[in-house]
């Protein structure tokens, strides 16, 4: 506990102080989303046609990386990697932290995005593909056409999700001793001994930041999906405001609409 008494101005100024660390914050999700989109597509091509041996390397990485903690993945490539490397006289010592926890991060989100880009392209209407071939689309243009626009839309809530939780992994990039917001936040901590208000103001970036992301992707949802059949354009949108912050949006429709009657 700290040493000094609970006073809320602190919260306002630690809130400031901890907003030069969110760059680093957001350029490790930033870039481990970017390379995690890759590492699932080429992750998700083997399993969704069933080649042999990559679909079984392709479930072995799927179950290690969704199986085990990303604290512990995080120790594995940091202290585990240069080891190896070093039998076959590769010297990466001097390599920056920030790139194993990068590395890390992609690879652990590349895992979960897989799976979504699986289940959203498996979720499209088979028929559709074939009503696509029989107008003399090739295999190409089914699937840039018709297959990956409607797999876009079912897959952002899901991919929502992924991109939110690895916001918040992102705190345990300080074991590393990689000063993003969390790291700065104990630091800060422990020089004023005031807990409570540094923490209070890391929770409250932590939900301003998670807010304008759902709230992002529930307009880029929306807009996907605004050529779609009206009910079910509604029902995935639904599914989309089940969310605490989607409930809060239902909620000041109702209000409006109670007013306007």
């Amino acid at each position: 506990m700290g040493q000094h008494p609970f006073d809320i101005s602190y919260v306002f100024e630690y809130f400031v102080r901890l907003l030069p660390s969110l760059r680093i914050t957001l350029y490790i999700v930033g870039s481990s989303i970017l390379l995690g989109l890759i590492v699932g597509l080429l992750v998700a091509l083997p399993q969704l046609y069933r080649v042999p041996v990559l679909q079984r390397l392709a479930r072995i990485y799927l179950s290690f990386f969704r199986g085990t903690p990303i604290l512990i993945q995080l120790f594995l490539f940091y202290y585990g990697m240069p080891e190896l490397l070093k039998l076959i006289h590769i010297d990466i010592s001097k390599t920056s932290t920030l790139f194993f926890v990068i590395l890390t991060y992609s690879l652990h989100s590349g895992a979960y995005i897989s799976e979504v880009i699986r289940g959203a392209v498996t979720a499209v209407d088979r028929g559709q593909v074939e009503a696509a071939y029989a107008m003399g689309m090739n295999g190409y243009q089914a699937f840039v056409r018709i297959v990956m626009t409607q797999a876009l839309a079912i897959s952002i809530p899901v991919f929502a999700n992924v991109v939110l939780g690895n916001l918040k992994d992102t705190s345990l990039a300080f074991s590393l001793g990689i000063l993003e917001i969390t790291g700065k936040a104990q630091t800060i901590g422990t020089l004023s001994q005031r807990f409570a208000e540094i923490y209070l103001s890391l929770a409250f970036l932590y939900f301003i930041i998670c807010f304008v992301l759902e709230r992002l992707f529930f307009r880029l949802e929306r807009r996907l999906l605004r050529h779609e059949h009206s009910a079910d354009a509604e029902q995935r949108l639904r599914r989309m405001e089940g969310s605490f912050f989607g409930r809060m949006s239902s909620a000041a429709k109702l209000r409006n609409k109670e007013a306007r009657l």
